[in-house]
């Protein structure tokens, strides 16, 4: 069997710790906008892209400090122009899993979307939303404290 769920590993200058408090309660520093914090297994936390037409609400499945956070999509709806409707559900019942790995001087994250695969009509533009939210603004804010989440474009 082919995996071919969207993959990527950056490697940031910061602590496991303070990747795991990225990656549990400082979302809206390099991702997006959200309602809360995650905090135990069981916890949810909606995700909104302003001006609040796309969402998504994860529920945590693991959370292992410094080392593993785990969330399931329960609820999607990703509004993408001159995309089938039916994309706008398409992570639903998805998984996003950063793996921390500590070293000496730096810390690898290795994430994988499970569910997020070519064969969805959304994946070019998720491929390329994650590719900025996780390649570069994740570790943009590990390494410098400045991420570059999502923003309400001005008119």
């Amino acid at each position: 069997m082919i995996d071919d769920n969207y993959k990527r590993t950056i490697t940031v200058n910061a602590s496991p710790e303070d990747a795991y408090i990225a990656l549990t309660t400082d979302y809206m520093d390099w991702w997006t906008t959200c309602d809360r914090e995650v905090n135990k297994v069981g916890d949810r936390i909606k995700f909104t892209f302003p001006p609040n037409v796309s969402y998504w609400t994860f529920e945590a499945r693991i959370l292992k400090p410094y080392r593993i956070v785990e969330l399931r999509c329960v609820e999607a709806y990703h509004k993408i122009t001159d995309k089938p409707d039916a994309s706008e559900t398409e992570w639903l019942g998805s998984t996003v899993r950063w793996n921390i790995e500590s070293h000496p001087e730096q810390t690898d994250i290795h994430f994988t979307h499970y569910g997020l695969t070519p064969q969805l009509d959304c994946y070019d533009v998720c491929e390329l939303g994650w590719d900025l939210f996780f390649v570069e603004s994740l570790k943009s804010y590990l390494d410098t404290g400045i991420g570059k989440p999502h923003q309400t474009e001005s008119k």
